[in-house]
């Protein structure tokens, strides 16, 4: 078979040496179905060619496993064809000296042949002998092989080929197989276009005699460079508006302000067009205008802790508390009471506390902070603890008569305030005190 296939090779260059110079082949791409065949190529390996031949004993096409490629042609010289060819296809790869696969395994292989043709391609019908190398993968097995075979070639047009092909691949390293591989492939030509070169053609001489690419014809300004855009006048700030029209020439600006830029005219840093109070500064922020004072207290919003409420700006834009209220609220704080050594708060608190509740329902805006302070007698840790219990208290009162949370705030200082001295009786009377501070912010 060996001997057959390497004759057959010798005479088609014998033939391609007499050819006629009338086509070579652009390159190409193509699309291809195949079919893998290893018994007729084991058969063949166990007895001969003729014995399967005279036996019928090929495979049969249901026996076979199918695979798709493409590939890449190019006509070396008019009788030889260069083509690389990639396939992909499930099938069970019979390695040497390796248990066979049960199931098909992906297999994929590259070929690169030079095919040598009997006839150019001008003919619709065109013999070839294929022959050349390459390579496989099969689950993890990487083989080479040489692949030699015959071809018919079928010309349908000018560039589209239909190819048939079959190929008997001889194994060159020891994980390759002999094998049968049968093709049929349309494959399409793409060859350069065909470029006619223009007719001469006489160019009348223009003048152009400020030399800024507008002939003088059509030149506006034809003594002064200028823009093709412009009729070639100039346009010194590039705004698209001719020096001569254009009020501000050095600085770019549109036409509706005749070549200006858009003003500014309260000097705030925002155009007008941005500006929603053109003609009074003021921020980005606010679209060009004054920081708002809603209320119209004299105090701006950004600074007003109640914006929506007229108040003096020495109460940072809130109403001033009046101090009847503020007396009341002190003096009920001196008369908060809690059993010694407890944050229990005693009965004779709860009138001054409703009081403090009456003034707080009369008027939502009011807020209170409750500092609870002790003396210095007992830890520093055990004082922080009880302060915090007893001005807690003091606010859990509160909201148990319906005050909201959110208008209250408690804190405990321990002993570090103190009001009089700790190492008297009476001082440390003074110390162990409650405080409420009433606020409208």
């Amino acid at each position: 078979m060996k001997r057959l296939l390497l004759l057959s090779f010798a005479l088609a260059l014998t033939l391609c040496s007499y050819a006629q110079n009338d086509y070579k082949k652009p390159s190409s791409l193509g699309i291809h179905f195949s079919l893998y065949d290893f018994n007729t190529a084991t058969r063949i390996r166990n007895t001969s060619l003729a014995d399967v031949i005279r036996q019928k004993q090929f495979s049969k096409i249901n026996d076979m496993d199918a695979a798709f490629g493409i590939s890449y042609w190019r006509g070396l010289t008019n009788n030889i064809d260069f083509a690389s060819t990639l396939s992909a296809g499930y099938t069970r790869y019979p390695i040497p000296d390796r248990t066979r696969f049960f199931n098909e395994q992906f297999l994929v292989d590259l070929t690169a042949t030079a095919n040598i043709k009997l006839l150019s391609d001008k003919y619709f019908l065109v013999p070839y002998i294929t022959a050349g190398v390459g390579a496989s993968s099969y689950q993890g097995y990487f083989a080479a092989f040489a692949p030699v075979g015959l071809g018919l070639q079928f010309r349908l047009a000018s560039d589209v080929f239909v190819m048939l092909n079959t190929q008997y691949r001889l194994p060159i390293t020891e994980n390759a197989e002999y094998h049968f591989f049968n093709s049929v492939g349309i494959v399409k030509s793409f060859p350069k276009a065909r470029v006619i070169p223009p007719a001469a053609v006489a160019i009348p001489v223009v003048l152009d005699r400020d030399g800024d690419g507008v002939f003088d014809g059509d030149d506006k300004c034809p003594d002064v460079p200028g823009v093709v855009a412009l009729m070639g006048c100039p346009d010194r700030d590039g705004d698209g508006i001719t020096d001569a029209d254009d009020k501000c020439p050095d600085v770019a600006g549109l036409a509706k302000y005749q070549g200006c830029p858009i003003p500014d005219t309260d000097g705030d840093g925002i155009n007008d067009e941005m500006d929603k109070c053109p003609t009074v500064k003021g921020f980005a922020r606010y679209q060009g205008c004054p920081i708002p004072d809603t209320d119209g207290d004299g105090v701006n919003d950004e600074e007003d802790k109640c914006p929506t409420r007229v108040g003096p700006a020495s109460n940072q834009g809130c109403p001033e508390i009046a101090k009847e209220v503020i007396e009341k609220i002190q003096f009920a704080a001196k008369n908060v009471f809690f059993a010694t050594g407890s944050f229990k708060l005693l009965p004779k608190s709860f009138k001054s506390l409703d009081g403090v509740v009456s003034l707080m329902k009369s008027d939502e805006t009011l807020m209170i902070d409750i500092d609870g302070h002790t003396d210095a007698q007992g830890s520093d840790e055990s004082n922080q603890v009880l302060s915090d219990n007893r001005a807690g208290a003091v606010k859990n009162y509160l909201v148990g008569k319906g005050v909201a949370e959110t208008r209250l705030k408690s804190a405990g200082y321990g002993e570090s305030k103190p009001v009089a001295d700790n190492t008297t009786a009476a001082g440390r009377a003074k110390n162990r005190r409650t405080e409420m501070t009433v606020r409208n912010f």
